[in-house]
Parts: C-alpha cells; structure tokens; sequence
C-alpha cells in the first residue's frame, strides 16, 4: 500500500511538473512574440513542440508564425520555404486534434497565402478548399470569433475580386467584434488573435 501511495505521489509529481515546463515555455514564448522578437518565438515554440509530443499548440504557433511572416513576402523560395514549414507543423498539430476549428482557420490562411502570392496559379487550386474549410470550421464553432472573422474576410476577398457588394460581409465582421466580447478560449494558450484586425477591417467598411 505504501508503495502504491508513494508511486500515486511520484506520478503526479511528474505530470504537475511537465506542465508546469511546458506552461513556463509557452509564456516565455508569448513574450518574445509581444516583444517582436519573432524569430526566436518561433525557435521556443519549436522546441516546446519537440519536447511536449502530445501539445498541438506549439505545432500551430510555428504554423502560424511561418504563415504570418508570408503575406507580402515576394521572393518565391523564400515564400515556399515558409509555407513548407507552416504545412509540416500544422499536419503535425492536426494528427493531435482532429476537428479543431482554429486548426482549419489556420489551413485555410495558409492556403490564402499562396493565393495572395500568385492568384492566377493558386486562386483555382485553392479557393474551393479554403471556403470548405471556413464553412467546416463554422459548422463546429459558429460562436468563435477567430472563425467569424476568417469566413467574413475571405468572403470579402472574394467578394471584391468579382466585383460584387462586400456589405452582407461588413455584418460578419461586425458580429465577430460581438463575439470577441464574451469569448474565453480554452487556456491562456489556446488561439485568440484577431480583435485588432476585425476593427480594422470593420472600419474600410464604414
């Protein structure tokens, strides 16, 4: 008995623990993104990733981070080299949780990427994905804000590149800012990134 009490005390030793390195790794690596140093966020992230097997949070931040620092980028290697790496983590992230809205959302910017880089390459290979995915991850998490505002923005896109009223989208924008207000994510560090850039885009509406 005794043994079996000291063996209960060494496991769970061990499990506080874990998380407690791998909540310490995942705010230092916050702060270094808030502090704009990106690189070596990035850098934490990955080796969170690689010591934490089981997190796919880690693995989307890299993704993230790779997608991020694509938009505008002109150079097509240096452009391919990021996206690569952006897709390997992020399938690495999907093989952990599979159904995960913020992981669909983060799919379909990656595949934006590629579009905004080259529309006439990309634009037919991707933009049938991207809006099955918005639609995927909106039929799981109607009440995320990250997945409203994804929709409404692609939609928008879309919208202007045909020529058609970007109004009815205006109005998601809108009710994503709503959803913001009340939206409490999972963890500290689970996805919650888009407020700032809803107000913005809800301001060209107006």
């Amino acid at each position: 008995m005794k043994h079996l009490i000291l063996l209960s005390v060494l496991l769970v030793s061990l499990v506080t623990n874990a998380q407690s390195n791998f909540e310490t790794g995942m705010k230092s690596a916050f702060k270094l993104w808030q502090e704009n140093n990106t690189a070596e966020a990035e850098q934490l992230f990955e080796r969170i990733a690689t010591a934490e097997t089981d997190q796919w949070l880690p693995n989307y931040y890299v993704a993230q981070l790779n997608s991020l620092k694509s938009w505008g980028e002109q150079d097509a290697a240096v452009l391919k080299a990021n996206l690569d790496k952006a897709q390997e983590y992020l399938n690495t992230a999907k093989g952990m949780s599979s159904n995960n809205a913020d992981i669909m959302v983060l799919q379909a910017q990656i595949y934006t990427n590629w579009v905004a880089f080259d529309g006439m390459t990309y634009g037919m290979k991707y933009s049938a994905k991207i809006t099955e995915l918005y639609n995927k991850a909106y039929a799981i998490a109607p009440e995320n804000p990250m997945v409203v505002l994804g929709k409404a923005e692609w939609g928008m896109g879309s919208a202007k590149y045909f020529g058609q009223d970007t109004a009815p989208f205006c109005k998601d924008i809108a009710h994503a800012l709503e959803l913001f207000i009340n939206f409490k994510p999972e963890t500290p560090f689970h996805p919650q990134w888009g407020e700032d850039r809803a107000k913005k885009v809800l301001a060209s509406c107006k």
